[in-house]
């Protein structure tokens, strides 16, 4: 692996930045530095805006990482940066230009996690705690799905709907984890995506909530991408 790279990892819905716990420590222990953004899911542009600001402080090679609604952060916040030389998705959306994650949740059945999402009345959406655990993290711990129940960050509809610009996945090279057992995104989903931008594909057993029980493939897939990175 290049201990050159940096690692920017970025959550999805749902989550926040302390999700990849594990897997910051997996990379620390590997050699290689990692930060994870917050993001506050109030639109793609501005969760967008605010990965580029977390990446203007890393001038050294850097692999993007992106979980879920984050794949489609990480897919407009590298166009046009020089120092993110790949990207990473994580079971995540890879949207193409003028595409949403209403527009591809629209283009095949519904996957049977969504029965778990519910909207407010100030247009943003949420998962029922009391089906989160199955949903979202069937195979985390009943402690660690709770306490994710419980922090949840909700996504607002604006970013559902915000529509793709230049996808940064045509010019980067692409890694993408397909969890076979995800509720959220359905693994054929998941396969049309990795293998529209060309991605390296790995699988794992996995719920959504792969930096969970799967940790150790997500940090792996992050350290192959290292590996084909230039020092």
């Amino acid at each position: 692996m290049n201990k050159n790279v940096n690692v920017v990892l970025v959550h999805g819905a749902w989550a926040d930045g302390s999700c990849w716990s594990k897997v910051l420590l997996q990379l620390r222990d590997n050699g290689i530095k990692a930060a994870a953004a917050q993001i506050p899911l109030t639109s793609l542009q501005e969760d967008i805006a605010v990965v580029r600001r977390l990446l203007a402080t890393h001038t050294e090679p850097t692999i993007l990482v992106g979980h879920s609604y984050g794949g489609a952060v990480i897919t407009g916040a590298a166009t046009g940066l020089p120092q993110v030389k790949g990207l990473v998705y994580i079971t995540a959306f890879g949207p193409d230009e003028g595409e949403s994650l209403e527009s591809l949740a629209k283009s095949g059945p519904p996957s049977p996690g969504t029965a778990a999402i519910t909207p407010d009345d100030k247009g943003f959406l949420s998962i029922d705690r009391g089906k989160f655990r199955e949903a979202f993290a069937a195979d985390a711990t009943a402690d660690e799905a709770y306490v994710m129940a419980a922090v949840q960050r909700p996504l607002s509809f604006v970013s559902f709907a915000g529509k793709q610009g230049n996808p940064a996945w045509r010019t980067l090279p692409s890694h993408y984890l397909v969890c076979t057992d995800d509720k959220m995104i359905p693994p054929d989903a998941q396969r049309f995506m990795a293998k529209r931008m060309g991605a390296v594909v790995k699988t794992a057993p996995s719920s959504h909530a792969a930096f969970m029980a799967h940790s150790k493939e997500v940090t792996d897939i992050i350290l192959l991408a290292t590996q084909s990175t230039p020092s």
